[in-house]
């Protein structure tokens, strides 16, 4: 999202000052000392979480995306839709497949590759052990998220390097699974340049449902106001994840005669994940929620 001096303004949000992310309502955080050292805990979500980005990839899913554009009475004006399924192709190569994607038809910002980008791989945030060492985790306490009682950390980049995305914001870790159930903050750092181009991003919160043995993010939404030097743009944005099912790829077992696998090639019948409605001014669940 490319704002210029010609009035071409660039999507998602937020100017955010600070390091770390106060959530809406904080009533509910417990300011309590965890029962085993917090290096452990972060070891051991790390750990984890590597686990399931490893697994994730070995599902197929679709990913439906939606970002409108906002009046001051926050009546939509403009909207950007991508349907799409996250599949594997012939060669067993992850590869997406366009479902829906109708004429944008947004006025003053755009959607960029930085964008798309956070999409992809910021907003279904994972923090693995591969990447731990890039962010400073400061433990905040205990909260409950629905019924699942997590571990709270904010989290900021230790050092931004010129092309790479970074997560800045609070993560919620189930204390039994060891794994992130919601993500609020935003991709750091926002953009401009000498030309006058900015690309700002906005604040989002991810829910995760369990499915299989693993937490999967379901439903991304952020509603913010982008703060751009010729003026402010509100925007809405909603990412849902729906119907993940694990893929098993082409399989040829030989023992004595040559026998293929009946279902290669195709998706398992692992349970499908729903995206949960929700609407997070209700209240912060990570499922069965009312839809915005």
């Amino acid at each position: 999202m490319i704002h210029t001096r010609l009035g071409f303004f660039a999507l998602i949000l937020l100017l955010a000052s600070g390091t770390a992310f106060a959530q809406t309502d904080s009533s509910a955080l417990r300011k309590e000392d965890p029962p085993i050292p917090v290096e452990e805990i972060i070891k051991k979500f790390a750990d984890k979480e590597k686990q399931f980005k490893e697994a994730r990839a070995n599902y197929v899913y679709r990913q439906d995306v939606m970002i409108q554009e906002l009046n001051a009475n926050d009546r939509v004006v403009g909207e950007y839709r991508l349907v799409s399924d996250i599949l594997f192709d012939e060669k067993n190569r992850r590869t997406e497949r366009i479902v829906r994607a109708p004429q944008p038809t947004l006025q003053g910002i755009q959607v960029t590759s930085q964008d798309l980008q956070d999409i992809r791989d910021i907003q279904p945030f994972v923090l693995t052990s591969d990447d731990i060492q890039k962010y400073k985790l400061s433990y905040v306490g205990k909260e409950k998220i629905d019924e699942v009682d997590s571990y709270v950390f904010d989290v900021e980049p230790k050092v931004i390097e010129k092309g790479q995305r970074y997560f800045q914001g609070r993560i919620w870790v189930d204390d039994v699974d060891s794994q992130i159930v919601k993500t609020y903050g935003k991709a750091v750092p926002d953009i401009r340049d000498d030309k006058g181009n900015e690309n700002l991003f906005p604040r989002f919160e991810t829910y995760r449902e369990q499915i299989d043995d693993y937490w999967f993010p379901t439903y991304t939404r952020a509603v913010d106001t982008l703060n751009f030097s010729t003026g402010a743009k509100r925007i809405r944005q909603v990412i849902r994840y729906e119907n993940y099912r694990k893929f098993v790829a082409d399989v040829k077992l030989t023992f004595g005669d040559a026998v293929e696998g009946e279902t290669a090639g195709k998706a398992g019948t692992a349970p499908s994940g729903k995206a949960p409605a929700l609407d997070p001014k209700l209240d912060q669940k990570t499922k069965k929620k009312k839809n915005n």
